[in-house]
């Protein structure tokens, strides 16, 4: 088995969600399974599943401040993705070559974020069900969900992060922002910077690395295929009102 790597790319929240669905559908077919890398560019709040839009998201805000809100197909909860904050990775392919179970297939692939780090020279580890830790601190949210017996993860590793802006545009049960909301998020959530000053493309490249230790790869790039289904399927799902405010 040879997996396909796609390198760093730049994208909307709408073509990222719709990019991974559009995999997804390939690798059912026998495509071969795909790791791939973005940033959001606008800025994005990506909400779960299973989530609430209007309860969840402070969206005159996210307006004003000219920032995306996609929900995604995976669980979890709403996430602040900063352009200049974090790296997001997704990985995709048949259910049948990781463990059924998903406790052990969490942490089988985020174990390549470990590795990933260590190539920084930061100790992390993987903390159940779904959390990469830097001393005691949130360094890497995932989540996953599996369709048509494919396995689709995504994550985030934080790269930097602005506390106050995350705040402003998720709803917190209060309209203040307040020193102590900030620093009890501080006190839980680390950042690739608070470890090491290196640039986001080495945090990319230590990631790459990780990611494919032990792997069979090729870099590869999407096709014309599903180019056009993630078209498609941006501007037919993840950009409606219908998808958006389901729940």
């Amino acid at each position: 088995m040879e997996w396909r790597i796609l390198p760093l790319e730049i994208q909307d929240a709408f073509t990222a969600m719709a990019t991974d669905e559009a995999i997804m559908e390939s690798v059912a077919r026998g495509a071969d399974p795909t790791i791939r890398f973005w940033r959001w560019q606008p800025s994005a709040v990506s909400i779960g599943y299973f989530q609430s839009l209007t309860e969840e998201v402070n969206l005159e805000k996210c307006k004003e401040m000219e920032v995306d809100v996609v929900r995604r197909k995976t669980g979890g909860g709403a996430v602040f993705h900063d352009f200049d904050g974090e790296i997001t990775y997704s990985v995709i392919g048949p259910e049948k070559i990781f463990p059924q179970g998903i406790h052990e297939s969490y942490s089988l692939i985020c174990s390549s974020i470990v590795d990933g780090l260590r190539n920084l020279g930061i100790d992390s580890e993987f903390k159940p069900i779904n959390d990469i830790i830097v001393g005691g601190k949130k360094i890497s949210g995932n989540a996953q969900t599996r369709r048509r017996g494919i396995l689709w993860q995504h994550g985030t590793v934080l790269y930097d992060l602005n506390v106050k802006k995350m705040f402003t545009l998720l709803k917190v049960g209060s309209e203040k922002v307040s020193d102590k909301m900030i620093k009890s998020v501080e006190d839980r959530v680390t950042r690739v910077l608070d470890h090491k000053k290196v640039r986001m493309e080495e945090l990319y490249d230590a990631l790459v690395k990780g990611f494919t230790k032990g792997k069979n790869f090729h870099f590869g790039r999407l096709t014309e295929d599903e180019k056009d289904r993630a078209k498609f399927l941006a501007g037919d799902v993840y950009l409606k009102d219908e998808w958006n405010f389901r729940r």
